[in-house]
C-alpha cells in the first residue's frame, strides 16, 4: 500500500480533477468511487452521506432556483426550478458524491494513527515558515478523537452539546503514536499518475 501521505494527495487530486471534468468523466469517476466505497466499507460511505445529506438537498435547490434558465414547469412561472438549474446542481451533487466516496475509501484504508501521520508528512512545508507540524498533528488528533463522540451526543441532546462545546477544556495527558513508514517506488509512481492526471484535466 502506498504511504498514507500519498493516499490523501491520492484523494485531493481526485478532488480536484473532479471539479473540472465533463460530465461523461464525472459520471465514470463518480460511478466508480462510489462502486468502489460501497464495496470497501458501505456503512463509512452511507455515514458520510447521512451526515451531509441536507447540504447536498439544499445545494440542488439553490442552483435549481437561482440558475436563469428554462422554466421546468411552464405552469409555475417564476417559482419553477429551472431545467439548467438542475442540470447545474446535478453536476455538483455528482462532484460531491465523488469526493464524499474517495473519502470513505480514504478512511476505510487508512487507521486514525495512518491519517494522522498522513497528515503529518504532508505539513512538512510548515517548518519552513516556522511552523509546527507537531502541533497540527496533536491537534488533529484530538479533534478525531473527540469528533465522533461528541456528534453522536449532539444528535441525541444538541442542548448539552452546546453546554459542554462551550466549557473551557480540561488538561489531559497523553501521547500521539505516528506511523513513520518510509516512502517506496509505488509511492513515487503514484506521485507521477497524480501529477499526469491534474495535468491531464488542466491543461
Amino acid at each position: 500500500m502506498p504511504h498514507p501521505a500519498i493516499q490523501i494527495l491520492i484523494w485531493i487530486s481526485l478532488s480536484i480533477s473532479a471539479q473540472v471534468l465533463a460530465v461523461p468523466g464525472l459520471l465514470v469517476m463518480t460511478f466508480a468511487l462510489f462502486f468502489a466505497a460501497a464495496k470497501l466499507n458501505s456503512r463509512q460511505l452511507y455515514s458520510l452521506i447521512r451526515r451531509t445529506r441536507w447540504i447536498l438537498f439544499s445545494l440542488l435547490l439553490i442552483y435549481a432556483y437561482t440558475t436563469p434558465g428554462v422554466a421546468l414547469v411552464a405552469e409555475l412561472g417564476r417559482y419553477s426550478p429551472t431545467l439548467e438549474g438542475l442540470s447545474d446542481g446535478l453536476m455538483q451533487l455528482g462532484r460531491l458524491l465523488s469526493m464524499l466516496s474517495g473519502l470513505a475509501i480514504l478512511l476505510s484504508l487508512l487507521t486514525e494513527s495512518q491519517f494522522i501521520a498522513g497528515i503529518y508528512a504532508l505539513a512538512y512545508p510548515l517548518n519552513w515558515f516556522g511552523g509546527s507540524r507537531e502541533r497540527v498533528a496533536v491537534r488533529l488528533a484530538l479533534t478525531l478523537q473527540y469528533a465522533e463522540p461528541t456528534m453522536r451526543d449532539t444528535a441525541a441532546d444538541w442542548r448539552q452539546a452546546i453546554k459542554d462545546a462551550l466549557r473551557l477544556p480540561m488538561e489531559t495527558g497523553g501521547h500521539v503514536l505516528l506511523d513513520r513508514n518510509t516512502l517506496k517506488a509505488i509511492d513515487g509512481i503514484c506521485l507521477l499518475l497524480c501529477a499526469a492526471l491534474l495535468y491531464g484535466v488542466w491543461r
